[in-house]
């Protein structure tokens, strides 16, 4: 089985927000020193995103389902667009980018579960706990804008009263402005190109 390419270019991709009780988040360390990000992976032709999301779990960190809670869930696709230089040109259509369902899960079996020889290639070879917003920062840059969607819509479902507070150096990030702005009445802008909107930060 393939990865699903809709007619627009864009690869189905499920996203991965482990969080422990104190708030914090799972962030793996990329091998060969390639940064950071949150679990992901794509979405087989044929596969129900949460079916997705139980088998890169375990293929990326180790964790059975017995292993989490979920949450919360975004309520649509969410997407980037790749730089030209990692347009996948090769397939058909071409893969011009991802979109995205993001589930936020609750760790409630023990962290020495965590391990990254689920599989012959592993994504991970290393991780840390890190605040709420900290991988806005720590993503490679195209990934910002939709990992600061992601992050706000899932707080606002799993924590409607208390949602995680923007950190102190948010006012130089734009995407996190942005979201400052949403939170006060403002809104997002809206994205101009047709399906887009989720993309709006």
């Amino acid at each position: 089985m393939t990865d699903f390419i809709d007619a627009d270019g864009f690869r189905a991709n499920v996203g991965i927000v482990l969080i422990r009780d104190d708030r914090q988040v799972f962030l793996g360390g990329r091998m060969g020193g390639r940064g950071w990000q949150f679990p992901q992976g794509g979405v087989l032709r044929d596969e129900a995103p949460e079916e997705a999301l139980y088998r890169e779990l375990k293929e990326e960190i180790g964790l059975e389902r017995s292993d989490v809670e979920l949450v919360a869930v975004t309520r649509s696709w969410l997407r980037y667009r790749l730089p030209r230089q990692y347009v996948r040109r090769n397939s058909h259509p071409p893969c011009i980018g991802q979109k995205q369902r993001w589930f936020l899960l609750r760790l409630v079996g023990a962290e020495e579960h965590v391990h990254f020889d689920a599989t012959e290639t592993p994504e991970f070879e290393r991780w840390r706990w890190v605040d709420y917003w900290t991988p806005v920062r720590e993503v490679v840059y195209f990934k910002r804008a939709v990992y600061a969607r992601a992050l706000d819509e899932l707080a606002q479902q799993a924590f409607p009263q208390n949602p995680p507070a923007l950190p102190d150096w948010s006012a130089q990030e734009k995407h996190l402005r942005r979201l400052a702005r949403h939170r006060a009445g403002i809104g997002f802008r809206r994205e101009k190109e047709r399906g887009k909107s989720s993309t709006a930060l």
